[in-house]
């Protein structure tokens, strides 16, 4: 059976294949953009850190915030005390856009994820290229040699290169490509299920050193308590933000947990 997750992966190795662009003008352009900010620093050290996400739609929820404002909610964000900022640059799926990335690095000084699906060097040289100080990797939707390969070449951009996990192979699959940095999706991507206690399980298999970030399905402070006892430096959340009337308000009480 065809999933979601199939059809997003599908998709971008198509246009990875269909992609002429010469890596050597990519390189160019990635060593021309501004020097990266560092993503990874502070994660956890005062508190749980919270990446607050511009997010348009969502393939499980549809529109969330399609007329949303990158600079706006980038600015909101930084007022109600995000640590750094997560932007979908998905068009198909999430409506997102590399110009929503760029827009939301102009307007504050803090790090920036680019969260889209990354299967080629271009897709990272893209990444560093567009003013994003990390980048994802997925492992459900990377073999293991792209993925070591991959999270190696963001290394040399001078990039974080978090790395999403849903299940125990996929963590183990993470740790052998030296993943330092582990988000695990509490949303299954190939179902869109929630399961609120697959982050708990995970933290719990990852070694002392692992920065922890849970992802998805975080709505309020108890959530964030909950994810911060079970050993989480990070969340990553996006959907309560961005449909928040008062996005500053919002990431305070996330921040007050």
């Amino acid at each position: 059976m065809t999933t979601v997750l199939d059809r997003i992966v599908a998709a971008h190795r198509e246009a990875a294949a269909a992609d002429t662009r010469e890596l050597e003008r990519l390189k160019e352009e990635a060593a021309a953009a501004p020097p990266a900010r560092p993503f990874r620093k502070g994660l956890g050290h005062y508190g749980i850190t919270v990446i607050a996400e511009i997010k348009r739609r969502s393939p499980s929820k549809g529109d969330l915030a399609p007329d949303l404002v990158p600079a706006v909610l980038a600015k909101a964000y930084a007022d109600g005390g995000a640590d750094c900022l997560s932007v979908l640059t998905e068009v198909e799926f999430f409506g997102g856009a590399a110009a929503d990335l760029a827009e939301a690095r102009s307007a504050v000084d803090l790090p920036i994820l680019r969260k889209d699906f990354t299967v080629s060097e271009a897709d990272v040289y893209d990444a560093r290229a567009m003013g994003a100080d990390a980048v994802l990797l997925i492992v459900a939707a990377l073999s293991q040699s792209e993925l070591s390969a991959l999270r190696l070449l963001a290394h040399q951009l001078d990039m974080t290169a978090p790395v999403e996990v849903h299940d125990e192979e996929e963590l183990e699959r993470a740790l052998d490509a030296g993943a330092k940095l582990v988000g695990v999706n509490q949303r299954d991507l190939r179902t869109f299920e929630v399961d609120a206690g697959r982050a708990e399980r995970l933290a719990e298999a990852m070694p002392p050193g692992v920065v922890k970030v849970a992802e998805s399905g975080i709505g309020n402070a108890d959530d964030v308590r909950r994810l911060a006892s079970g050993g989480y430096d990070a969340v990553l959340v996006g959907e309560s933000l961005v449909t928040s009337a008062e996005p500053a308000a919002a990431v305070r009480m996330l921040k007050g947990a």
